[in-house]
Formats: structure tokens, C-alpha cells, sequence
């Protein structure tokens, strides 16, 4: 069974990007790259700063929703409680 993630990038400009993936090492090396995401490409480097595991394609697709429906002051409070839980600091 395939595994489905929703995740949020902090772009080089400090702008947050939101998206799905079933290969988070793959989709993160392609945002790097250039490739796939308009978005990104401009405002490159980018960090992972949030992954989150779905239970399903259906499941990760209604997530993905409403992250991107976030406010920047909630995407930053869920990039946060994810760098305390790798014991990183959030930039």
C-alpha cells in the first residue's frame, strides 16, 4: 500500500509552499532541482519545514486542502510543533 504525505517548504524568501506527495525524499529533491513546481523554482534553495502522514490518497488530497487554506500564522505554528518534535529550531 502506497503511503501518502502532505508537507510545507520555507522558500528562500520566507514564503511557505504547500504540497502532496507518495515520495517525500523524491518530491523534495525535485523542488530543489527546479522541477515540477513553478512556484519553488523562483525561490530557491528550499527546506523541508513540516511532513505529515496520511492515511490515504483521499485522505492526504482533503489535508493538502486545508493546509493551503492555512493562514501563514498557522502554517508557522505546525512548522514549528514539527522542528520541536525533530529537536530542531524553526527558522
Amino acid at each position: 500500500m502506497r503511503k501518502h504525505y502532505l508537507y510545507i517548504l520555507t522558500c528562500s524568501d520566507g514564503s511557505l509552499y504547500t504540497g502532496y506527495t507518495t515520495d517525500p525524499r523524491r518530491r523534495l529533491s525535485e523542488h530543489r532541482r527546479g522541477v515540477g513546481s513553478k512556484y519553488t523554482r523562483g525561490r530557491l534553495p528550499v527546506e523541508l519545514s513540516y511532513l505529515e502522514r496520511a492515511g490515504s490518497r483521499s485522505a492526504a488530497l482533503k489535508r493538502e486542502f486545508a493546509l493551503k487554506r492555512l493562514s501563514r500564522r498557522e502554517k508557522l505554528a505546525l512548522v514549528k510543533s514539527f522542528a520541536k518534535q525533530k529537536g530542531d529550531s524553526p527558522r
